[in-house]
């Protein structure tokens, strides 16, 4: 038995789980009747109950399609999901095969955690050039993990950690979950759900209209602007699009990207680029946002409301707007406007130390997957999918918030899996039943398929992933 298996909460059945989601979001309740869960913990190796997330969440997202199209048709469908697909599709980016060869490399040869002088971790992310550059420069060593690693050895773990945030770059320091609970930025968050929905504007009901051709799905004729980047967004934005919706990315020349992440993620949305500092581009991107029906955006807190396009502005603009805003550390306390990441927010929260003390280890050890990225970015969707449901009906313009740190909690909340550290790890032999191959502008890509399985309107990609900024900056007509 794992160190923490004996004193902590078995974790809940992953019905209930979806179905405090569902109560929280103000859905109908009828719809749970028609989900279908199957599978158990453990699902990988880990004492969190990653597997119950994994299926909780993308279930979630799932049942809001099928609920949105009840609403357009008067007909329910059922909806089915597997735990071990869901965890599988939780690891996309480690799946994904180019023409049958590795994806390109994910990380940065530096990135990843390190003792410091005090005998505490930090972990550095230093996959975007600047946050390298800038780590770089504050340690004042070479482009090593050696001399990296020998800097650090001259600084405390959160000395490091506050000076690298003040600075603009990603770290975490490494904490206890009891250092964790002590800190101002879990006591902001406490009792805050996962996701949040806001009405913060007044439009009057929206419908959906009826579908148009016998191919229609549930959010065709939906537009979603997708500012995201990374996974939790861009796992948002492919989940939309896998249900029907008109997915437009708006990325730029200048900003950095991640090439595996933006293949994997970029199935069934197009992709244009737009320079936000520049007026004719920010008059485009206006013009996009009048025809949009949702913005999903990721960027640092503040960002795009600097640009003016923040949720008040473009409630202004558009109402009845669905505005999604994803965050790091969450929307309340000192840490709201700090940038982090997945593997970030994993350590700082104490999930590290925690899968580290289970597994008699004195090293950070990461969860098995980038479950608070792909939990975010399912909930992301669910919460755009609820907003939608409800402006139907109640009209208005709504803002919906997910955070990583949020998703910790959760996850936390969910318990911990007796002998979860022994489940087999799942290479790609192992999950071969559920990959699919699909051209695209990359080549040939070998992708997981999506996890949920619709009666009436299978979940489906019909565009294939591009590199960025092959398309126009414009919406197709609907219908």
């Amino acid at each position: 038995m794992n160190a923490t298996s004996a004193t902590s909460p078995v974790p809940p059945e992953p019905s209930e789980v979806v179905a405090a989601l569902w109560r929280d979001a103000g859905m109908p309740a009828e719809a749970l009747g028609h989900l279908s869960l199957t599978g158990a913990e453990p699902v990988l190796p880990s004492s969190f109950a990653v597997g119950t997330a994994a299926q909780a969440s993308l279930s979630a997202s799932a049942l809001a399609a099928a609920a949105l199209w009840a609403q357009r048709t008067g007909r329910w469908q059922q909806v089915g999901v597997d735990m071990r697909h869901a965890i599988t599709e939780f690891r996309s980016e480690r799946y994904l095969r180019v023409d049958g060869g590795a994806a390109p490399e994910l990380w940065d040869k530096i990135a990843g955690t390190y003792q410091c002088g005090d005998g505490r971790w930090v972990r550095l992310h230093t996959n975007f050039p600047h946050h390298r550059d800038g780590v770089l420069h504050l340690l004042g060593c070479a482009n090593d993990k050696a001399a990296v690693q020998a800097a650090l050895g001259k600084w405390e773990a959160e000395a490091f950690e506050t000076a690298a945030s003040d600075a603009g770059m990603v770290v975490a320091a490494m904490r206890s979950f009891d250092e964790w609970d002590r800190h101002p930025q879990a006591a902001a968050l406490r009792g805050l759900p996962p996701v949040t929905i806001e009405r913060i504007g007044e439009a009057p009901p929206q419908p959906l209209p009826e579908p148009a051709s016998p191919e229609a799905r549930p959010l065709s004729d939906v537009r979603v602007l997708d500012f995201t980047r990374i996974i939790a967004g861009p796992v948002a934005g492919r989940t939309l699009a896998a249900h029907g919706a008109d997915v437009l990315l708006v990325t730029a020349a200048h900003l950095p990207s991640i090439a595996p992440l933006v293949i994997d993620t970029g199935r069934g949305k197009r992709s244009c680029q737009l320079d936000l500092r520049d007026p004719d581009d920010k008059r485009t991107l206006h013009k996009l946002l009048h025809g949009a029906d949702v913005v999903v955006q990721g960027y640092r807190p503040g960002g795009l409301a600097e640009l003016g396009v923040g949720p008040e502005a473009a409630a202004r603009a558009r109402p009845g707007i669905v505005y999604v805003s994803l965050s790091a550390y969450g929307h309340v306390g000192p840490w709201s406007g700090k940038r982090g990441f997945d593997s970030l927010v994993q350590t700082a929260t104490g999930f590290n130390h925690a899968e580290a003390q289970a597994a008699g280890s004195g090293a950070p050890r990461p969860l098995p997957a980038q479950v608070l990225d792909h939990a975010a970015g399912y909930l992301l969707a669910f919460g755009a999918m609820a907003a939608l449901h409800r402006r139907a009906v109640e009209g208005g313009s709504w803002h919906v918030r997910v955070s990583l740190a949020q998703v910790a909690q959760w996850l936390r909340g969910l318990g911990r899996v007796a002998d979860g550290l022994h489940a087999p790890e799942q290479k790609i032999d192992d999950v071969a039943d559920l990959l699919e191959v699909l051209p695209s502008g990359f080549g040939m890509l070998t992708v997981v398929r999506h996890a949920a399985q619709l009666s009436e309107t299978p979940a489906r990609w019909t565009l294939p992933s591009e590199p960025l900024g092959t398309h126009a900056a414009e919406w197709r007509p609907r219908g």
